[in-house]
């Protein structure tokens, strides 16, 4: 396969912009919907620039052009963006309006998408624009559209039911629920667009999105419960519609923005955090009152009902199974050479094939050898396909699509023996994951003020990561679900000031990378749980761990654990065996127990 022209399609880009009069662009990763994974016909940013990660944007002047990521791309953005065609710009550090204000002039005219961009967003860099005599334009049609020879078509696949024996409760249930919100903030009704609330409310699934059990479709839901779902009709089949009910109007997908004219002079719920600037610009042009509310199915997705956690947990034995079988397998064969980081990742989903229940993955494997480990959403391909080498650290990133549950897990294990630092990082970062594992907090506590535990021991020596520590997980959708997160209250991320929930599923994943040499992350999900203390005054909360499979133990150092860090470890892996052990083979079962043995305790544990 040949390598693209990234400066010819940024050429045929300017020229495009040109001759419909516009100075410049800015190209977003980004759908309709405001998803954060999105469908291949939405890979505009790839396919401009090369950029392979999942957050990103970039604006294209006539003479110049930036991209912008986060820390966590800092290094991934410059492997794969020609520097000679595009600056690199940290956020948020700097922004999109920032870098536009400093290289515009009086008079140019900046176009966007206004089908891939929140209002809030439009209009802050309209103003930001209009200080310096520029102006913000919106597109009737994506000109990266008209420059993009071999665009895929959106996925024209068929969406399935999701039966209420797996989601736990009906979908018409669920209607009624919104409906009561409604009626509760005297609204008529909500505009729906992120597709795993669609997904979620109507108790469907969908495989329009890589790795993520949606289809493609809007909604509006009503006060008295009924709905109109914009969907390609040949997307639903007998079954679906059936499921659906009267209480479900069917339009085509394409019908969407005209419905939304229909709505004049009523009160209408609108999330300006998934929902585009052209639903508010239709609403607005309509005459509709427009109210800003949450998506109203974002919370109770968030909160699981006993049938979606009940299925979760099986989901990650399943492929806790798969997982160890893994780690064994690299463990033999690794050493002896000839392994790859793709191998590698095809191994691991051949062993979650097998358990016959696997839909999809959660994501792309990030499978990384040695300095690939460093950049945290690293993603092989050909291109960048690493041997797997002795003396080096490798970290796998991976999860899948259970139809009773979502997986997402990070494994580190070093091919050969590792070096002393490497042994101190991992430490350091498994004390912290434990800290996590086990803190109690009062109802109420948000995830930002949980963040602190889990980097207080890389902090002692100087040293930090550049992402978050948790995210939402969804049941059988997202792999990266809000509205809760753990991570830094800095920065403005979502979801951080969020409070927890029992029921809620979050990741417990902190890391270390040491940029061009090794990346280290252990990550569990885990379950928001009541904790139940002796003398509590307040209503306390916890976490349940569940995900199972081993933790290199040969890249601990005891003596850096404390006595009841050194416990956890034990009674995580005694569970390990517990969970996964009737799953495995006498072979495999072997080498599960010799890998969740106690670990050696130090003379006298030491605190890092």
């Amino acid at each position: 396969m040949s390598t693209p022209d990234y400066r010819a399609r940024l050429a045929k880009l300017r020229a495009e912009l040109a001759r419909r009069g516009l100075d410049g662009f800015v190209i977003p990763i980004s759908d309709e919907h405001m998803s954060e994974y999105v469908g291949a016909y939405a890979q505009r940013l790839a396919w401009l620039t090369g950029f392979g990660g999942s957050a990103g944007t970039a604006a294209v002047l006539s003479a110049k052009a930036a991209i912008f990521v986060d820390g966590r791309y800092t290094v991934q953005v410059r492997d794969q963006v020609d520097g000679s065609l595009y600056d690199y710009v940290g956020v948020p550090q700097s922004s999109v309006a920032e870098w536009l204000g400093a290289n515009v002039s009086a008079g140019q005219k900046i176009g966007y998408d206004p089908w891939l961009h929140g209002i809030d967003w439009a209009r802050g860099l309209a103003k930001a624009l209009e200080a310096k005599g520029a102006e913000l334009v919106a597109v009737e049609s994506n000109p990266v559209d008209a420059v993009w020879d071999d665009q895929p078509a959106p996925s024209d696949a068929p969406v399935t039911v999701y039966d209420t024996r797996q989601a736990g409760q009906s979908a018409a249930d669920k209607r009624a629920v919104i409906a009561d919100w409604l009626k509760t903030q005297g609204l008529d009704t909500t505009v729906m667009t992120a597709l795993d609330s669609i997904a979620w409310t109507f108790n469907i699934r969908g495989s329009d999105v890589t790795h993520t059990p949606v289809g493609l479709a809007f909604a509006l839901l009503h006060a008295d419960a009924t709905a109109d779902l914009f969907i390609a009709p040949g997307k639903l089949t007998d079954a679906v519609r059936a499921h659906l009910g009267n209480s479900v109007r069917i339009h085509d997908r394409d019908a969407f923005e005209g419905a939304l004219a229909n709505l004049a002079g009523r009160q209408v719920a609108v999330d300006p955090d998934r929902a585009v600037a052209a639903i508010f610009t239709a609403l607005e042009a309509a005459g509709a009152n427009i109210a800003r509310h949450r998506d109203p199915a974002v919370l109770p997705k968030a909160i699981k009902n006993d049938t979606e956690l009940g299925g979760t947990r099986a989901a990650h034995v399943r492929d806790g199974v798969a997982v160890a079988r893994f780690l064994k397998w690299m463990e033999e064969t690794a050493p002896q050479g000839g392994l790859d980081e793709l191998g590698a990742a095809a191994k691991l989903r051949a062993f979650r094939d097998e358990s016959g229940a696997l839909v999809d993955l959660s994501f792309d494997t990030i499978s990384a050898a040695g300095p690939n480990g460093a950049l945290p959403h690293y993603k092989v391909d050909e291109t960048t396909n690493r041997p797997i080498e002795t003396g080096t650290l490798y970290l796998v990133d991976s999860g899948g699509q259970y139809a009773d549950g979502t997986t997402d897990i990070t494994r580190t294990i070093a091919i050969g023996t590792p070096t002393a630092e490497m042994r101190r990082r991992f430490t350091q970062v498994l004390k912290g994951h434990i800290a996590l594992a086990t803190a109690r907090f009062p109802k109420g506590t948000r995830g930002s003020q949980l963040d602190i535990l889990a980097r207080q021991y890389l902090w002692a020596d100087g040293v930090d990561y550049a992402h978050g520590t948790g995210h939402g997980v969804g049941a059988y959708l997202a792999v990266h679900e809000g509205p809760q997160r753990i991570a830094k209250p800095a920065g403005g991320q979502a979801g951080t000031e969020e409070p927890l929930h029992a029921g809620m599923i979050l990741s417990n994943e902190p890391g270390y990378y040491k940029a061009g040499h090794f990346g280290i992350r252990i990550e569990n999900l885990v379950i928001v749980v009541p904790a139940r203390i002796d003398g509590a005054e307040e209503e306390m909360l916890g976490f349940e761990t569940i995900t199972f499979a081993p933790i290199a133990r040969d890249l601990v150092e005891p003596a850096l654990l404390s006595p009841a860090e050194a416990d956890w470890l034990d009674a995580y892996h005694a569970q390990v065996f517990e969970k996964l052990a009737p799953g495995m083979g006498e072979g495999d079962r072997a080498w599960l127990e010799a890998a969740c043995a106690p670990i050696a305790r130090a003379p006298a544990a030491l605190a890092a």
